[in-house]
């Protein structure tokens, strides 16, 4: 395995190759030949509904690195463009993913930023350094859902050559819309160990009322684990590494870059869509036998007097949630407390298998539900361009 901390390490017997519109097969010598060489077919117009494959190679190998970019769009238009994922002649993909969430920002919404393995450079530019290894064959195949014509450019760089216990890179969309109370929402499951939790990328566009909608536990199951997991975090914004509260940040290893709030939003106020992302790198997350990784759908709520009817309801509706509400006394609250919530969540999980297996094939009309452009989000400037 290539370790990026050792760049004086020479490896001759990998072979580095890549896969362009000019150059589909990734064949030596072959790169850039359209008109002469001299940028000849950089791009490809892609039709609506049309499925386009990128790469279909032979191993093994490992894909190193996806570059892509496609025109910019209304949120529903954007999140139709998808990739799927097919290792060593399934019938099924193991990879079924928006390709924004795969990128690392949900709810078709493309936001600058950069982590250790997935980038947006502008917002425009997306890149990921997701290690895929393949053995006999990988197939990568992007499909057109948006129901617009689009250039789109890409570039794929690999390296042929074994590489001993690699694994297969499986990526699943989940989204539920709304969420179930009391339910927790889950983020992976459903593959077959051994394995590893690479991570995820996941979108809340907060539903119910309150001043904060982030106190749920992200828990990971593992290996038989029943009522009880065995890894259980503190709250959402902890998970990502942030604390009291989460505004737009992102780091190597988790950040939450996408933030859309109206303008002058005040603290307390919800934000209409949120996107964060978690890598376990350096704090592996490994399986034997079966995993299930779900989020809490908890929040935080403050009760102003006048407000009786309102805190009455959420305790008849059985909200509330923790070890029950704090009325305070002598303050200008009457009440505050952590209450169960029902939002409107997905989630892009990033698992390593042994073994190549089928994942959720993309329910297209259920990801691009409800995430029309707010009246005060602005088009990107360049939008107007590809109209």
């Amino acid at each position: 395995m290539f370790d990026v901390t050792d760049l004086t390490r020479i490896a001759p017997v990998l072979d580095s190759r890549s896969v362009t519109f000019e150059n589909p097969t990734g064949e030596r010598g072959a790169g850039g030949a359209a008109a002469g060489g001299r940028k000849g077919a950089p791009s490809r117009l892609v039709q609506p509904d049309e499925r386009v494959v990128l790469a279909d190679l032979a191993g093994p190998g490992t894909i190193r690195h996806i570059w892509l970019t496609f025109p910019p769009g209304p949120p529903e238009q954007m999140r139709a463009v998808y990739f799927e994922v097919t290792y060593d002649g399934l019938d099924e993909p193991s990879i079924s993913v928006p390709c924004l969430d795969f990128f690392g920002s949900p709810h078709g919404r493309p936001v600058a930023y950069a982590s250790a393995l997935t980038s947006m450079q502008q917002g425009r530019g997306f890149n990921s350094y997701l290690p895929m290894a393949f053995g006999e064959r990988v197939r990568v195949e992007l499909v057109n859902a948006s129901g617009r014509a689009m250039p789109v450019y890409y570039q794929i760089d690999y390296t042929l050559g074994m590489q001993r216990d690699s694994g297969r890179l499986h990526v699943s969309f989940r989204r539920r819309n709304p969420t179930v109370l009391r339910e927790d929402f889950v983020i992976a499951e459903g593959l077959r160990g051994p394995g590893r939790f690479l991570g995820c990328v996941v979108g809340v566009r907060p539903i119910d009322p309150g001043t904060w909608y982030g106190e749920g536990e992200v828990k990971v199951y593992l290996d038989g684990d029943a009522e009880l997991p065995t890894i259980c975090g503190t709250g959402l914004e902890d998970y990502v590494g942030s604390a009291w509260g989460m505004g737009p940040h992102h780091a190597w290893y988790a950040g939450a870059p996408l933030d859309v709030r109206k303008p002058g939003a005040q603290l307390g106020e919800l934000p209409d869509y949120v996107g964060f992302y978690r890598w376990h790198v350096l704090d592996p997350i490994m399986f034997r036998d079966e995993l299930r990784v779900t989020i809490q759908q908890i929040g935080a709520d403050h009760f102003l007097p006048g407000q009786e009817e309102r805190l009455a309801e959420a305790e008849a509706q059985g909200r509330v949630a923790g070890t029950g509400i704090n009325r305070d006394r002598g303050g200008p609250l009457l009440a505050s407390g952590i209450f169960e919530r029902v939002d409107d969540y997905c989630a892009t999980a990033f698992t390593v298998c042994a073994q190549p297996q089928p994942v959720p094939r993309l329910d297209v009309a259920g990801a691009v539900a409800d995430l029309a452009r707010l009246p005060y989000e602005k088009p990107d400037e360049m939008e107007f361009l590809f109209a």
